[in-house]
């Protein structure tokens, strides 16, 4: 049969079965029946249909209880009205309240979601606002009479009603026309501010009066209004995730002048007019902020994409034009594709000028381990222009020895450089780096796996970006589960000591499927973070000399985050990228701390320095919400 048609079959087959986890199922598969349940599992094929139906059930559990989970957390922080009213007496000290133009074009807008919508921007607490509607010709009169009555209420509320239909690009004009506020804040017409929302952004504004672009968290609601679900708290100003995927895109409030700088919505971008806006905005300021709190509520109904992604398949091209044309603006060339289908975008920047890139293998003994990650490369690899330092750092084995000369005899790109100091793994890969010829060095431990062909020129592109600091990659372990999606700060801790540092969802199972949905939004797409893992990273010579590259006395850890963050405070953004992906056998030849070949006393020395160095970073990584949990990295909220 097909193999396409197989697909399409299995997928509806198993489309419903999203509930509790199912035990016994009956399942037609390829015009037979399958009896699924305990006894029938060693079939092939009942094997993975059954193992289809288990993962669908466990993300649905997953999702359901992070859900239960953050309703809690809405109950206890959503504004009472208490702390509304200590707003408004805040509100009184602020030196500047600008006024804030609410924009918000409507059409054939469900009567009872608009109110609810209207009634939200008129219940802030920050009261310093207006309210700019455009209609684009609803043919729905109640739309109208809704927005005349409360027009003729609020003085602060204006519209206007379109000859005729434009669409949202030039609805949204309309409504910007009407705009006279310093700031302009982006409203659709059936979604809900949280009272305090403007309160938030007006606080912003005096506690930082230069920022141009202001974004918060979201979450969804029903179409009743009253479950609140699938949250999204976001990290800071992150240029490459935004690249990936309009992650910001509620609630929004840019200064007015920037927008008008740039001529307001582009018609053509429909439903990606927000993305292509957020984008062309930040490519004349990066005076962005970041709100770390919800205070808007995305609707889900029948026709939006907060509901269904694929609801609106036009706007999937124009995000691509969109990406596309930022790339341009930039001065670079790109080729774009789905890294998830409906959800994130993959971009893949083109290599210039075909540089020497030096991948720096820091080694010892493990003659399983390095002859497979040497054999992979040499394998793998479609990027030609490289070369290897391989830095031995004193393996007795013979059969290592021999395989070192035998890629001495095959390639004179293969150095070998023999180390005879005590172990160090910085200096290791600082003497590496000396020694390597190449514009872009990359580092590399000898107990990974090279899986994408593509990773040496998929990395380089990024690397070879000014701004653009340590690039690193999506690693897993042997069994397809997530070595690997990023580094964050202040999480873990073994043996009571802080936590300094540790994996974005460590050991979740990721291939085939995701363990966890919120994997796929937070290390599914291209991203910033603080730190990447130096078992697979690439940087470029010169940014890595001018921090002094690896500090030695990180002999055993930290010296990968101690590196990515002196990069990152010298203004260089370090970035993930997840459709690069090898296998990585963590600490294999070094061991973990507590064994025989690591010191506790020394690793506990260490988290002592990286807190003297890098203590607010550490207590507060701009890439990790504070609203999570700190003792794993897993995007669960706070107790």
């Amino acid at each position: 049969m097909n193999k396409a048609l197989i697909k399409r079959k299995t997928k509806r087959i198993l489309a419903p079965l999203t509930g509790p986890i199912l035990r016994v199922a009956y399942v037609s598969v390829f015009g037979k029946h399958i009896f699924i349940n305990k006894y029938v599992k060693r079939v092939p094929v009942a094997n993975r249909v059954v193992a289809i139906i288990e993962d669908k059930a466990a993300l649905a559990h997953t999702a359901n209880s992070r859900n239960i989970e953050y309703r809690q957390w809405v109950r206890k922080n959503y504004p009472k009205k208490k702390e509304l009213v200590l707003q408004q007496k805040h509100i009184k000290e602020f030196k500047h309240k600008p006024l804030i133009s609410v924009v918000m074009p409507t059409y054939n807008t469900n009567p009872t979601l608009l109110k609810q919508c209207l009634d939200s921007v008129i219940k802030q607490s920050y009261t310093n606002w207006e309210l700019c509607i455009a209609d684009d010709a609803s043919t729905n009169k109640e739309v109208v009479e809704i927005l005349e009555d409360y027009a003729k209420k609020h003085t602060n509320i204006k519209y206007m009603v379109r000859d005729q239909n434009g669409h949202i690009c030039k609805a949204s004009n309309s409504a910007l026309k009407l705009a006279k506020g310093e700031f302009v804040s982006l409203l659709d017409h059936d979604d809900v501010l949280w009272p305090n929302a403007l309160y938030e952004v007006v606080k912003v504004i005096n506690n930082k009066p230069k920022t141009d672009f202001i974004y918060s968290d979201e979450d969804k609601i029903d179409e009743a209004g009253k479950k609140h679900s699938n949250p999204f708290f976001k990290p800071d100003w992150s240029p490459e995730y935004l690249r990936s995927v309009n992650y910001i895109t509620h609630f929004s409030t840019i200064r007015k002048k920037l927008i008008d700088k740039v001529g307001g919505f582009r018609p053509g971008y429909e439903g990606a007019q927000d993305w292509d806006l957020f984008l062309r905005i930040s490519r004349i300021t990066d005076k962005i902020e970041h709100i770390p709190s919800i205070i808007y509520s995305w609707r889900m109904t029948e026709t939006s994409t907060a509901q269904d992604p694929s609801a609106k398949e036009y706007a999937y091209k124009n995000q691509k034009k969109a990406l596309l044309d930022d790339v341009k603006e930039r001065g670079m060339k790109a080729r774009i594709d789905w890294q998830i289908p409906y959800s994130m975008w993959r971009i893949g920047y083109e290599v210039k000028d075909n540089p020497l890139v030096s991948i720096i293998i820091p080694t010892k003994d493990q003659y399983d381990y390095i002859k497979r990650c040497l054999d992979s490369i040499k394998e793998k690899t479609k990027y030609e222009n490289f070369e290897i330092v391989l830095m031995d750092t004193g393996s007795t084995d013979e059969r290592v020895w021999q395989l070192y000369e035998e890629h001495k005899t095959l390639s004179k790109s293969f150095r070998l450089v023999k180390w005879t100091k005590k172990f160090n793994f910085a200096a290791v890969c600082d003497e590496g780096a000396k020694k390597a010829k190449g514009k872009y060095y990359l580092f590399l431990n000898n107990d990974t796996e090279v899986i994408t062909e593509s990773w040496i020129e998929d990395m380089l592109g990024y690397a070879q970006q000014k701004d653009i600091g340590a690039v690193g990659c999506k690693l897993y372990y042997p069994d397809g589960k997530l070595q690997h999606g990023g580094i964050i700060l202040g999480v873990g801790g073994l043996h009571g000591t802080p936590g300094i540092a540790g994996h974005f969802f460590p050991a979740f199972k990721d291939k085939p499927t995701v363990q966890d949905l919120a994997q796929s939004l937070y290390v599914g797409g291209t991203r910033n973070f603080t730190a990447v893992t130096a078992a697979v990273l690439m940087v470029e010579n010169k940014k890595f000399w001018a921090v002094d590259g690896f500090d030695p006395k990180y002999r055993i850890a930290f010296n990968d985050v101690d590196f990515c963050l002196k990069l990152y405070d010298s203004n260089l953004r370090n970035v993930y990228l997840p459709h690069v992906e090898l296998f990585h056998h963590e600490s294999i030849s070094v061991g973990q701390p507590g064994s025989k070949v690591r010191d506790v006393a020394e690793f506990d020395k260490e988290i002592q320095m990286m807190l003297k160095s890098w203590k607010s970073l550490i207590e507060n990584d701009p890439y990790y919400h504070p609203e999570f949990r700190r003792d794993v990295a897993s995007a669960r909220l706070r107790d």
